[in-house]
């Protein structure tokens, strides 16, 4: 019997194997090939560690941080790649996030893995401002270099959307030489998040209650969130302001006595980290995201494939499933009243939650369905 072919997926958080790229794993094993998930902290997340083994799954831990940029640990991190790689000699390999694909690719080269390949699902706070203020601090430079040796030497670069491809072409991070495809983010799984009916207040009416689920991250809208809610609270009591995460080790996190505060005053109702977002989303008539960049929101289309009308930014990777009008609302990044204005148009027209809402389910199943996704990169990684 021939040996199984192997592939190889490179990831920083062990639980968003599972939660991003479960059903694309599902589906590559079920084409016959054997998987290996790298990830770090593997005793940090023993539910995902197990699972992934019963679904027989190869889990390697890793040495990696997450954050920071000790040049020590992470000259660390990419040799133990390399060792990992050497040892399971993968003909496939799938990046993310940033220290994966530059330490994962760089590695798969080195080791000689024959098909390399990298998924771009967002460009995080190094590259903010940078398509506004074309400059570059010392720090950016050194990680775009990074970037851009790593992609050289990949087969071909995922983007989840063109807005972060464009960026990475006109920084010359990656090269016209390099293969590139634009896929519909990470998909959504249409039976997991069916349609829910809208919450109602004691009259019968749509209640009026929206909701954030985020890594507690400033450059992910949280601020103006809860500036919002300060506003809208003033208008209509009864308005609630749900939010779901955690606050990260990332150096744009929000600060826990800020959170702290928050919670105190009132200003939002806080779920912390959840396993299962759909009841949170239940609980929800409207999904906002006032993101300043994504790749494409995960989040925000699981709302949309549940019947939520959605506000987020005119923003790349947050634009994208959002039609202004129809689903939902598109408002400048860092403009709380002007997102104020976009909730307080549910509030006083509760109709829109039903007529946007289904609008974001239908835009769902015709475009982010995760099967139609899958099968793109599934074929265009010649895997099947």
């Amino acid at each position: 019997m021939p040996k199984r072919k192997r592939f190889l997926i490179f990831s920083n958080y062990l639980p968003h194997v599972l939660n991003f790229r479960g059903k694309l794993l599902e589906c590559i094993a079920q084409l016959g090939y054997e998987i290996h998930v790298v990830s770090p902290d593997l005793e940090k997340y023993a539910a995902d560690h197990n699972e992934l083994i019963g679904r027989g799954y190869h889990v390697h831990e890793i040495t990696m941080q997450r954050t920071g940029t000790n040049p020590v640990k992470d000259i660390r991190t990419f040799f133990h790649s390399y060792q990992i790689l050497n040892r399971i000699k993968p003909e496939y390999v799938l990046s993310y996030t940033v220290k994966p694909v530059v330490y994962g690719t760089l590695a798969a080269w080195l080791a000689k893995v024959p098909y390399r390949f990298v998924l771009i699902s967002g460009l995080g706070y190094t590259f903010q401002q940078v398509e506004e203020t074309n400059k570059r601090s010392i720090f950016q430079k050194f990680v775009h270099a990074l970037y851009q040796q790593a992609l050289a030497k990949s087969s071909k670069v995922f983007f989840q959307n063109n807005d972060d491809l464009n960026l990475l072409k006109k920084l010359n991070i990656v090269q016209p030489i390099i293969p590139t495809v634009v896929v519909n983010g990470s998909g959504v799984d249409l039976n997991d998040f069916n349609v829910s009916p809208l919450p109602r207040n004691e009259s019968g009416g749509v209640k009026p209650s929206f909701l954030l689920i985020a890594r507690l991250l400033k450059d992910k809208g949280i601020v103006e969130y809860v500036e919002a809610s300060k506003q809208i609270k003033r208008e209509y009591s009864d308005a609630e302001f749900h939010l779901v995460g955690s606050i990260d080790e990332n150096p744009a996190a929000i600060e826990q006595a800020q959170l702290d505060q928050w919670i105190a005053d009132g200003d939002i109702i806080y779920w912390g980290q959840v396993r299962d977002v759909r009841p949170a989303i239940a609980a929800s008539s409207v999904y906002v995201l006032p993101s300043y960049r994504e790749g494409t929101s995960r989040s925000v289309l699981e709302a949309m494939s549940m019947g939520r009308a959605i506000i987020t930014t005119d923003a790349p990777g947050c634009r994208e499933p959002v039609t202004n009008g129809i689903n939902g609302y598109l408002v400048p990044v860092q403009a709380i009243d002007e997102l104020t204005d976009a909730m307080r148009q549910f509030i006083e027209h509760p109709n829109l939650c039903e007529q946007m809402g289904s609008a974001s389910r239908g835009i769902a199943v015709d475009k982010y369905d995760v099967k139609k996704v899958n099968a793109h990169m599934i074929v265009e990684m010649g895997l099947g």
